[in-house]
């Protein structure tokens, strides 16, 4: 009954479908007299006795006109209908979403088309991590991205420091990469104020809107997910953990250096091995829900140190992932990091997952086989960074399947190409 009347509404002032309902109603009659007379001899008969005295002194032979007639109606009644039905739909979008009216039908199969995907999971952070999430989102909707919250820098270490919020920066940055909103929402979300406002300098908007978020709802978690609604997301972003840790690595020498930033900027060592303080901390259940429905699971690309390995500490992750039934990839780094991984090949990141997490988590290894131009090159290595050498005999060695690919975009910068990186992942997945 509720539902009924509800129906209603569309017959009030100012809904502005009554007419094109009333048009449909007529070119719905006008196809089916047509068809009668296309297809029933009958109907025409009726039809002829009822209209014989005024046909007869037209001087009209109205079985001679059975067919023509009946196809002129059909054609008509159609081109009532198509008319009336985008009309209606013009103005339900006109309603709903004025900047989509133009392509309503566009965005429907869309949205219904990406709904039916594969489910992916994909864990990691930085910009590597939302370098792949712009990708996949034009082929699934189903994704969820496992970020790191380890981020004691910038603007997320001092949001952290000031308001006791876990790290927004990853989270926003996987937020506005898989946002399906309009362009200048997702430009706001990315908008950093400058020096001219010394309590804001620094801060992105997108991180303040999260901690604000988390004021409001009193959940980081549920924070994330009114954010999403926000910039219409295709897919979910969840925080590898709801616990507040920091990131501590072991040198080569011993020593014990405390905190994501200090081990970024650490020179001269290698890291031995990254642990998380506190080492007991859990993951939320929706992302081990995620792992274990899921069809293809992505580890990277990110820095393997300070944004690969803390997700695999956090407790229950790295099982989850040894026991899925999915397709597992490692997504290997383009460019060396001057202190982290300085003349790492990709085996060697390889290794260092391992490390840190002895379980089997991946079959396959995506690495990039393009070398980049030498002036960009030359950039790099002025800065103590690298091309990663591919070396997927030793990937092999090692009982993975390398899996060799020209993976790069090159700017400025040097990066994984979006929609390269994607497809080489789905294409992957097909023949795993």
């Amino acid at each position: 009954m509720k539902q009924s009347l509800s129906m209603l509404k569309w017959l009030y002032p100012g809904m502005r479908v009554k007419r094109w309902l009333l048009l449909t109603l007529v070119g719905v009659g006008l196809f089916t007299v047509g068809a009668g007379l296309v297809v029933n001899t009958n109907f025409a008969r009726y039809l002829a006795l009822m209209s014989r005295e005024l046909l007869t002194r037209a001087g009209i032979r109205l079985q001679n006109l059975f067919v023509p007639l009946g196809i002129a109606l059909v054609v008509g009644g159609l081109c009532l209908i198509l008319l009336s039905i985008r009309q209606i739909m013009h103005s339900v979008a006109s309603a709903l979403s004025p900047a989509d009216e133009d392509r309503l039908a566009d965005v429907i199969y869309r949205k219904r088309f990406l709904a039916q995907g594969q489910r992916i999971v994909v864990l990691g952070g930085g910009t590597g991590l939302s370098t792949l999430l712009r990708g996949l989102k034009e082929f699934t909707s189903n994704i969820t991205a496992i970020v790191t919250v380890t981020d004691d820098g910038g603007s997320s270490g001092r949001l952290g420091k000031e308001l006791g919020v876990l790290p927004p920066g990853d989270i926003r940055n996987c937020l506005v990469a898989l946002a399906d909103a309009e362009p200048l929402m997702t430009e706001l979300f990315q908008h950093r104020f400058k020096e001219g406002a010394p309590d804001l300098a620094g801060h992105s908007f997108g991180n303040l809107l999260i901690a604000a978020m988390t004021a409001i709802t009193g959940d980081f978690e549920e924070a994330i997910k009114e954010t999403s609604n926000i910039l219409a997301i295709r897919g979910r972003v969840l925080p590898s953990t709801l616990c507040h840790v920091t990131l501590q690595a072991e040198m080569s020498d011993g020593r014990m250096v405390v905190g994501e930033t200090n081990i970024t900027r650490c020179s001269g060592k290698q890291i031995r091995r990254i642990l998380l303080d506190p080492a007991e901390v859990y993951p939320l259940q929706e992302a081990l829900d995620a792992i274990h429905k899921a069809a293809i699971i992505i580890i990277g690309p990110g820095s393997v140190f300070t944004s690969v390995v803390p997700n695999l500490l956090v407790r229950g992750i790295a099982e989850a992932i040894a026991g899925a039934n999915a397709v597992k990839i490692y997504v290997c780094n383009v460019m060396t990091q001057a202190e982290e991984t300085a003349r790492y090949s990709a085996s060697d990141h390889v290794q260092a997952v391992i490390r840190h997490a002895p379980l089997r988590l991946f079959d396959y290894v995506l690495a990039n086989t393009e070398v980049p131009s030498e002036p960009l090159l030359e950039r790099y290595r002025q800065e103590g960074a690298d091309y990663v050498v591919p070396d997927l005999d030793k990937i092999q060695a090692l009982g993975f399947t390398p899996v060799g690919a020209r993976l790069i975009s090159q700017t400025h910068v040097v990066r994984h190409d979006p929609h390269k990186l994607a497809e080489a992942v789905i294409n992957l997945s097909l023949r795993g």
